[in-house]
């Protein structure tokens, strides 16, 4: 019994103690970002057709479907031109500045309001990859993706220098409440028109105030400094979010790959071996003509390809338990995702499955990519690249992710 109260103790410690997973948490925030602000530069032209009031989905269509559904969009809030292009932009701006880590928090619920609102708008227009943002980008908002790999770290890192240097920090953060304002005011507009459904005790209404509640919350502990009790109790509470929100990220990962996996196998042409040969014929996607007749036209390729891909996806949720294995499968389905970009044309789909893949990426691996990453910049950008220096007569080490990052508005 002292045995396994020891392990709970150690589980819960270790589970409320720190946000687990900081670099997989921000490549995945990475990863989703680019893909959907690609996706929306990309689509830029076609803009209107795709997600316009006069597209193919019309307008009085769309509001037919989201009052059975409840989806939300903002789209739907005014069928004025200047409104799409205000939203569309601001989801453009939004992904580009959760990439980037600026004021991680509100970005992440900015980038959520983005996909949700565009994709609700034409829900014919998407595809798989399209679903997997859909939900990412709701799962996001719940993690602290912005440990690492963000200029919200950075911003922290560079107030721990200069404390520990013993220099004057600098002054209070301005940016934060000012961001914070502006956007409880438009909720509030936004609340008062009954643009938003749902009331105080459900629905859409009550995620934002409480997200815009929780974040002043936030603030006004971090007021009272990092060793208060109300903010090392809200740090408890962020942990936990953000670790089930992790948790949730890789089950999702697990139960799209299962899924595809066991309904394939019920697919005859499956069975025999040939399905990967009727896509690589139809024009749809066929980017390439020669390569695809190139792949279909060896029979055995076609027959390992197909099993591989029934055998790596059903196998995959049950390696987790082994490392080694685990690593083989994830570079075997992040190489036929690439090569599904390529050979299919589905770009944008493979992207978001290797940035949902890239949660299971072992630490040591992304670690080495981050020091990568720093001395290519450094090459690129002399000077930008630093690293901090560590106790006299040792190398200079590159700085880890503090244990109780504030990732907020006032990070």
């Amino acid at each position: 019994m002292n045995r396994f109260a020891l392990c709970v103790s150690r589980a819960v410690t270790r589970v409320t103690g720190a946000a687990l997973g900081p670099y997989q948490s921000a490549v995945i925030r990475i990863g989703f970002s680019a893909t959907w602000l690609l996706f929306l530069l990309r689509e830029f032209p076609h803009r209107q057709e795709m997600y316009g009031p006069d597209g193919p989905w019309s307008w009085d269509l769309a509001q037919q479907l989201v009052a059975n559904n409840h989806a939300f969009t903002v789209l739907l809030w005014s069928d004025n031109q200047f409104w799409f292009e205000t939203v569309y932009a601001l989801a453009v701006l939004s992904s580009a500045l959760l990439l980037l880590g600026w004021r991680t928090r509100a970005m992440s619920v900015l980038f959520m309001i983005g996909v949700l609102s565009l994709q609700n708008r034409s829900v014919f227009m998407g595809d798989g990859g399209d679903n997997v943002i859909h939900l990412m980008a709701i799962y996001l908002v719940l993690t602290r993706c912005a440990q690492v790999w963000s200029l919200d770290a950075r911003r922290a890192r560079l107030a721990r220098a200069a404390r520990a240097r013993g220099e004057r920090e600098p002054g209070p953060d301005r940016v934060g409440p000012a961001l914070w304002m502006v956007l409880g005011l438009l909720l509030a507009v936004a609340t008062g028109a009954g643009k938003i459904g749902g009331g105080w005790l459900g629905g859409w209404a009550a995620v934002f105030w409480g997200l815009w509640a929780v974040q002043a919350l936030w603030w006004c502990a971090g007021r009272l400094g990092p060793r208060a009790e109300p903010r090392i109790l809200l740090d408890v509470i962020a942990n936990v979010v953000h670790n089930a929100g992790l948790f949730v990220i890789m089950a999702e990962a697990c139960l799209i790959y299962s899924t595809a996996g066991w309904y394939k196998i019920q697919g005859s042409r499956w069975q025999d071996g040939t399905a990967v040969y009727y896509p690589l014929h139809l024009d749809y996607f066929s980017p390439w003509p020669a390569l695809s007749d190139l792949l279909a036209g060896h029979g055995v390729m076609v027959m390992l390809v197909t099993y591989g891909t029934v055998v790596v996806q059903v196998a995959f949720p049950f390696t987790l338990f082994n490392r080694r294995v685990k690593n083989v499968l994830l570079a075997v389905m992040m190489t036929e995702h690439a090569v599904i970009a390529v050979v299919l044309g589905l770009p944008f789909f493979s992207l978001a499955m290797i940035a949902a893949d890239a949660v299971f990426l072992p630490t040591s691996f992304l670690r080495r990519l981050g020091a990568w990453a720093t001395r290519a910049r450094g090459g690129l950008f002399p000077g930008g690249g630093r690293t901090l220096p560590g106790p006299r007569g040792q190398q200079p080490r590159t700085p880890e992710p503090a244990e109780h990052t504030h990732v907020g508005f006032t990070a």
